[in-house]
């Protein structure tokens, strides 16, 4: 780098912060942001003031500015970004870039002062069950002003891509999650559960409707299998609908609640008989990357952003939004083992290198190389 060149200077801002790995958007600070680091850019992470004890200003060469938000509900994020992109709009920030498109009004803020800015859109938050009424209106509106107040649209799939096309004719980039494919870990760490490798079925995700997890019971438990279905995951607050799944009793059911130990997760993805991944709205989930990572069998809901993923059924098999789909796809999975170890055999070559995160750093790097340019 020549000596009079400026380095560039990101700020980052819209999920919980650095290093406080808990969801997709933290992770995806994280893998990016400690890149971008190591491609000269100086990185700027604004973190939830509250959720960190330790507030260190420099972390793995990324800066943590700790704002703070009103704790609520439903108004901790979205203050938080308002406070950080207040903060970032008067400072020497060359580009903004912000997760989350409930964030998309707050791009009012950047285009008053001028400031480049990208935006991370994710899926389809408006129709999610837990937005109900008041709350999808809020995130429609929220994704169609950023569409007009942020200068770049990022996408995590071209399905994405599509909708945003169709619903606020909207182009946006492509650039999807990252992932990272890992070695199979020993079956050691499964006798916590008192679990045998290929002896259960696995989901890991939150336990809200829209990942379709009662479903997936409901079908499984009306087979005849002898395996085990693992439920890992939970809710941070106490839930009426989470809490009903909780309560069947049935001994080939097992809730695990949340697995922080990442060696435990991956011993529960690596020994699995068949990932069950219900997910039905978004692009690009994380939870599904690692199961391709671990090299699980995927039954996935039928649904495009799953086919895109899993490549129209290359990398998985497809179940239908109902419990007879699931009863029968369990049937089959267990009458022909055989075609679960071919997908398993072949699930990381799933992980193209568009789901590189060197390939993804490579994207985003280029796209706010181009707004400072502005």
């Amino acid at each position: 780098m020549a000596a009079t060149e400026k380095k560039l200077k990101v700020a980052i801002m819209g999920a919980k912060g650095y290093p406080y790995v808990y969801g997709g958007y933290d992770t995806m600070i994280k893998e990016l942001g400690e890149r971008l680091v190591q491609h000269g850019v100086q990185v700027r992470v604004y973190n939830h003031r509250a959720l960190f004890s330790d507030k260190p200003r420099f972390v793995n060469g990324i800066e943590c500015i700790y704002t703070p938000a009103i704790e609520s509900k439903s108004l901790t994020q979205l203050t938080h970004t308002f406070f950080s992109m207040i903060h970032a709009c008067l400072s020497d920030v060359d580009v903004i870039f912000v997760v989350n498109s409930g964030n998309g009004p707050f791009g009012l803020i950047s285009k008053i002062f001028r400031k480049p800015t990208a935006i991370n859109v994710d899926g389809l938050e408006w129709l999610r069950p837990k937005w109900k009424g008041l709350g999808a209106k809020y995130f429609f509106w929220a994704s169609k002003m950023a569409t007009k107040f942020y200068d770049q649209i990022i996408n995590d799939s071209d399905e994405m891509r599509r909708v945003y096309l169709d619903l606020f004719n909207k182009d946006s980039k492509v650039i999807a999650y990252g992932a990272n494919p890992k070695e199979n870990v020993g079956p050691e760490l499964l006798k916590k559960w008192n679990l045998k490798s290929r002896g259960y079925y696995l989901i890991v995700g939150r336990l809200v409707p829209d990942n379709n997890a009662d479903l997936i019971i409901e079908g499984f438990l009306k087979t005849n299998s002898e395996k085990t279905l693992v439920v890992v995951g939970d809710v941070p607050f106490s839930d009426p609908w989470a809490n009903s799944l909780k309560k069947i009793q049935d001994p080939r059911l097992l809730f695990t609640g949340y697995v922080t130990d990442p060696n435990e997760l991956a011993a529960l993805y690596s020994h699995c008989y068949g990932y069950f991944h219900g997910h039905e709205f978004g692009g690009t989930n994380p939870a599904m990357l690692k199961a391709l990572g671990y090299g699980c069998a995927i039954l996935a809901l039928d649904t495009p952003f799953n086919q895109e993923m899993l490549q129209s059924g290359k990398h998985g098999w497809y179940f239908e939004k109902n419990t007879d789909a699931v009863k029968l796809l369990v049937e089959k999975a267990e009458a022909k083992p055989e075609a679960l170890d071919q997908l398993r055999k072949t699930a990381r070559s799933g992980l193209t290198q568009k789901y590189n995160w060197d390939y993804v750093t490579e994207q985003y790097l280029e796209v706010f190389r181009n707004l400072a340019k502005k």
